[in-house]
């Protein structure tokens, strides 16, 4: 057997290696093969791989054979296996976890390709000749329906009849109907995206229709002036060219109301891909795609990995949002991979934000981005009045002034919906005891020099760790000195959201944070629940994400200076993006919209700066001030972890990493010029929550200001790493361009 062909496969293990097969029984292996899942022996276990090179054995060992193919093609090929092998580059990640986050659940744990093929049902013969003697009920109705509509799909019976299929149990059951398989329409209605476009607009989507080639724009549009409308008259033209179209939005919440309102104007099945399905729902979706059936899909984050054979357009809605970057496994950033998959397919990809983030306004300022600019709101919404409220000195309810309690009561009476806006969930930020100072912090994530304070829920009934989800009932007297004087200090969602039910009880007060959308389209019921009525949402960031509330009129900002002077240095730019998203929600339709933010330092230069130039004057300074310090965009980061049990292992490892590291700075290995090394090092150091979940945490920064230096050490350091000692007493990971330094 020598010089025999293997098959090199990429396992889903955290080994930056591929392991060699003999390949099945029977099989011969060649080019076509790679990209196909293989299901493969593991030690003591099965494990589902994908094959991602030919070998050969040159004898020197007996291989274990792999014990089967899980189909007939290969699951990844072309340019989506190109790209994740780029992305394994560039992340410096073992390709076999890359691969295994690319894949949906069920695919990666070997579940087959799910049909995909779109179900009619039909009333038969015998069901035709039984209906008159049918009697009334469900069955009959369903009958009848089918008679008038033969070949409906399950997707529009879910719409005309909910509760049918036990209904069609019945009719089954008797003999009276059967399934079909029928052809999708993926034509658009003749008038999917003929909305009226107002210039501005029209320009827009014409410069994104006439692109023909991979050319990448930001639609930076204000708050309300229509960016969907742009994109669904580039989606409806990317469908009459007979091509897919992939929109990434960043959070689940925005999924239904994206949906409902493409599916109504384009008039082809939208297909949703995001967490809140079942790894069924999943599977079938990107099979869906895969098979070029799907052609307009809208998910978060990890939808950027779907296959696009007819490819398009790719739209990135809100660009700038966090949720965008996967902060643990695989630290990818789908904004990012958009990109890059849409230079790869020659395909237009449109970033639209009303907030851009700094590296895409860097990047368009050097011509790397086109922009398309939107400077007013559409139709006859106005830009809200924004006023900066100086509570200093002033009694506060639930964290509210007098004022704002007086304008909340004006919008009501007015017939308006309001927006309180806090960013932190739960009852109140901590408990303390009034009477010796004991506060309530969690034992798995406080050190010596870190108290980690758990938050109070449930109106002071549960304690509740927000980094390690912690939770414990709230004690009934201090632990200290058994004095019942325990009050929860501060104010999160759930006391404001209390104090305003009881002080406008009259109207209805709605809750949207993480703690009160656990459930399926929970969101969308909230609003639902409010409908067009005068009340009340409070909520944290989610609300800022890009919905569309046409009946709110005040937004009312409960605590901003917690962001004000955090040592993060992105701090501001999140602030800044949050502030403009919040008040973006009002006024978007005809009633005019007004913000209130009421703050302790109302003369502090962010706030001023944004009330008087806006985000772009705001963003503008940013830059200037990130390029004079050297902070990204204007340089390259990588975030290398480590935390254990005990704090020294992990500074002793990210230690020995930084002298690895320095090693190849000299000329020979890493050749540079000037005076100064071209990547600098900053650290080990303890993280600023230096411990969670009973893990000491630390953390090594590595700086550049060009991007290959950084890459040319990465790539040389990683393999080192995984050969030390400690690396396997630890858990450790790698964050190339790092959105948060904790």
């Amino acid at each position: 057997m020598s010089n025999a062909p293997t098959l090199q496969l990429a396992l889903p293990v955290p080994l930056p290696q591929l392991f060699d097969y003999a390949p099945p029984a029977g099989h011969t292996p060649q080019p076509e093969d790679i990209g196909r899942r293989l299901r493969v022996p593991f030690g003591k276990r099965e494990l589902v791989g994908i094959v991602a090179a030919i070998g050969s054995n040159a004898g020197q060992q007996a291989l274990r054979p792999a014990i089967g193919f899980l189909e007939p093609e290969a699951l990844l090929h072309d340019e989506l296996w190109q790209s994740l092998k780029w992305l394994a580059g560039y992340l410096h990640a073992p390709l076999g976890e890359v691969l295994a986050t690319a894949l949906p659940t069920a695919l990666r744990q070997g579940e087959p390709l799910p049909d995909t093929a779109l179900y009619g049902w039909y009333l038969n013969d015998d069901g035709q000749q039984a209906l008159a003697q049918m009697r009334q009920g469900r069955p009959r109705q369903l009958a009848e329906y089918l008679a008038a509509h033969p070949g409906s799909s399950e997707s529009l019976l879910d719409g005309q009849h909910p509760g049918w299929r036990a209904a069609m149990r019945t009719l089954t059951g008797r003999g009276q109907v059967e399934r079909r398989v029928i052809q999708a329409d993926t034509s658009p209605n003749d008038t999917a995206g003929h909305c009226v476009l107002n210039e501005e607009q029209q320009n827009a989507a014409d410069a994104i229709c006439n692109a023909t080639s991979f050319q990448p724009f930001l639609l930076d549009g204000v708050t309300g002036s229509g960016k969907t409308e742009v994109y669904l008259a580039a989606i409806a033209q990317c469908l009459a060219r007979g091509q897919q179209a992939l929109i990434l939005v960043p959070e689940i919440g925005l999924t239904p109301q994206m949906l409902a309102r493409f599916q109504r104007r384009l008039g082809v099945e939208v297909h949703a891909l995001h967490s809140g399905l079942s790894d069924t729902e999943r599977a079938r979706v990107w099979a869906a795609a895969w098979r070029g059936q799907a052609r307009v899909i809208v998910g978060t984050r990890s939808s950027v990995f779907v296959p696009l054979p007819q490819p398009g357009l790719i739209v990135v809605d809100e660009e700038h949002d966090g949720s965008y970057k996967q902060f643990d496994g695989i630290r990818y950033h789908a904004r990012d991979f958009a990109l890059l998959r849409g230079k790869a397919l020659a395909i237009p990809v449109v970033l639209g934000s009303a907030t851009p983030s700094l590296e895409t306004l860097a990047n368009a300022r050097q011509g790397r981005i086109q922009r398309l600019r939107l400077t007013r709101r559409a139709a006859s919404a106005r830009p809200p009045s924004v006023r900066v409220m100086d509570i200093r000195k002033r009694p506060l309810q639930a964290g509210l002034s007098a004022e704002a309690l007086q304008a909340i009561a004006d919008a009501l009476a007015a017939g308006g919906q309001v927006l309180v806006f806090k960013n932190r969930r739960g009852y109140a930020p901590s408990l303390l005891c009034h009477d010796c100072g004991w506060s309530a912090t969690c034992p798995r994530c406080s050190s010596e020099t870190h108290a980690s304070a758990m938050t109070v829920h449930q109106h002071g009934r549960r304690l509740q760790c927000h980094h390690c989800g912690n939770r414990r009932p709230a004690p009934p007297a201090c632990p200290a000195c058994g004095i019942l004087a325990l009050q929860p200090q501060g104010n999160g969602t759930e006391r404001i959201e209390a104090y305003l039910a009881e002080k406008f009880a009259d109207f209805p007060v709605v809750r949207i944070d993480r703690g009160s959308t656990q459930g399926r389209d929970a969101l969308q019921k909230h609003f639902d629940t409010l409908g067009s009525q005068p009340g009340i949402l409070v909520g944290t960031q989610m609300l800022a994400k890009g919905h569309d509330l046409p009946g709110l009129t005040l937004v009312v900002v409960v605590g901003i200076d917690e962001g004000l002077y955090s040592a993060d240095f992105r701090s501001t730019e999140k602030l800044a993006q949050l502030l403009i998203q919040v008040a973006g929600r009002a006024g978007r339709a005809d009633k005019p919209g007004q913000v209130l933010l009421q703050t302790h330092h109302p003369e502090h230069p962010l706030l001023q700066t944004l009330i008087h130039g806006g985000y772009h004057a705001f963003a503008e300074a940013e830059l200037g001030e990130r390029e004079a310090v050297g902070f990204p965009p204007f340089a390259h980061l990588a975030l290398l972890r480590a935390e254990a049990k005990q704090a020294d292992i992990p500074m002793a490892f990210l230690q020995h990493a930084r002298q690895l590291a320095e090693s190849t700075l000299s000329p020979a290995i890493l050749p540079f010029h000037g005076d100064s090394p071209p990547v600098a090092f900053s650290g080990p150091v303890p993280a600023p929550h230096p411990r969670r979940a009973g893990y000491q945490r630390a953390q090594l920064l590595i700086s550049a200001t060009q991007r290959k230096p950084l890459h040319q050490i990465l790539a040389w350091l990683m393999p080192q790493l995984y050969a030390l000692p400690e690396a396997r007493k630890i858990r450790w990971s790698l964050d190339v361009d790092p959105m948060d330094l904790h």
